[in-house]
């Protein structure tokens, strides 16, 4: 590379994000690029000119290692809906002036589907306007719902939490019986797709009977029919323990969650925040039922969870921060890199790039045949293709008995 990258990080953040960003900076540095700038909140924050040196944070081999194993966004994250090209013409001139002044030769965008949609609209305009600067996308989110890639670096981290962390809530739902028996239902991240929430059949193994039931947003939900399916597993046993996406939806479309209280919250992109579900199930169930219950929300925890990353997880997203950068460097753009499973046993993948336009904007949904008939539970087919992707751990650098991350600048928080 003969001039400068700059790379942002757009969406909600994940365990590996940084991992990518830490792919993506020192792939710069060996082929030659003379600066790599980090925007601060996206391209939202790069819109206000809010940039920084990552030459100035990132040192030593130390620093790499650190910042990989460095939940949350280092960078900062927005949700920043860039208007059509032909829509406000202002906004890309001076998105490109900005890009001109600091000699940018290639632009990487870290996110999910929306990030996708900035990295297709960019290059546009850079076709358009005949500009020089590469646009390419680098995947990256939990949910897990990128088109043409097999899956997405941030899921394997936050699939082997929710097993985990599935596994210790059964176990401890059994610690104390009640005279109604006891219902917990956990509510996972997921919009319009159950990948996060099949994941949690991976605490199903020989010292668990792993939850009951999974419910996920491919299928409809019918709460009558969920009352009825609770109330025949407490005759059999006194513990019952539920998993349900977020996005779960009745008959007529509307989200479970608000049949109770619910945030009128919308962001740019139009995505209604959804909280609530497993609450309102919860108060159904015991409303209903009489049964002791529990709500747990995993929120924010399962896309934080850097203590319990997967070791594959970590190495893929380091992975596919180096090949953003080759790929630019090789002429590309208007390209997401992407993930192809080219083995099942031993597993093996590797990097490719499609061409964004197909990628942003769409959402890749749990395949019906992986859910089982009744919608209450993931397929086998779905834990295989799961496992591969939360094997291995990445130890944290532990002082003082805590895991020590990288820095987050102090630039972040300048208005």
């Amino acid at each position: 590379m003969k001039r400068n990258i700059i790379v942002g990080q757009s969406g909600g953040p994940t365990a590996a994000i940084n991992s990518s960003l830490a792919g993506v900076y020192r792939t710069a540095i060996d082929r030659g690029a003379k600066k790599v700038y980090g925007m601060l909140h996206g391209v939202q924050g790069l819109l206000n000119e809010h940039y920084l040196d990552l030459s100035d944070y990132i040192k030593t081999d130390l620093d790499v290692e650190l910042l990989k194993r460095t939940p949350a966004a280092f960078l900062g994250s927005c949700r920043f809906k860039l208007p059509g090209i032909h829509e406000d013409k202002a906004v890309y001139e001076k998105l490109f002036a900005i890009l001109d002044k600091l000699d940018i030769e290639a632009f990487i965008y870290i996110g999910g589907n929306d990030s996708m949609d900035t990295i297709k609209k960019l290059s546009d305009y850079a076709i358009l306007t005949g500009h020089s600067t590469r646009f390419i996308g680098c995947p990256k989110t939990i949910d897990n719902d990128l088109a043409l890639t097999d899956h997405t670096p941030g899921y394997g981290s936050a699939a082997k939490y929710i097993g985990t962390s599935m596994k210790e809530i059964i176990r401890d739902s059994f610690c104390l019986e009640y005279p109604q028996g006891l219902v917990t239902i956990v509510e996972v991240m997921g919009r319009n797709a159950g990948w996060l929430t099949g994941a949690a059949a991976l605490s199903k193994c020989e010292d668990c009977d792993g939850p009951d039931m999974i419910y996920l947003p491919e299928v409809v939900f019918d709460p009558e029919d969920f009352k009825k399916k609770v109330k025949q597993l407490l005759t059999k046993k006194p513990s019952v323990v539920v998993a349900v996406s977020e996005g779960i939806r009745t008959a007529d479309g509307r989200y479970v969650c608000e049949l109770g209280n619910t945030s009128d919250f919308v962001d740019a992109f139009g995505h209604k925040q959804l909280t609530g579900t497993a609450s309102y199930l919860a108060s159904f169930i015991s409303k209903e039922l009489g049964a002791k219950t529990r709500a747990i929300e995993f929120s924010t925890l399962q896309r934080a969870g850097s203590h319990i990353a997967s070791r594959v997880d970590i190495l893929e997203a380091y992975s596919v921060g180096g090949a953003a950068v080759k790929a630019a460097d090789e002429g590309d753009s208007g390209m997401m890199v992407t993930l192809q499973r080219t083995s099942e046993d031993p597993y093996q993948c590797q990097t490719a790039v499609k061409n964004v336009h197909k990628i942003a904007n769409d959402e890749k949904c749990v395949p019906r045949e992986w859910i089982t008939k009744d919608g209450t539970y993931v397929t086998d087919e779905f834990v295989a293709y799961v496992k591969p992707l939360i094997q291995g751990d990445v130890s944290p650098v532990m002082v003082d008995g805590i895991p020590r991350h990288l820095y987050t600048p102090k630039e972040l928080y300048k208005k």
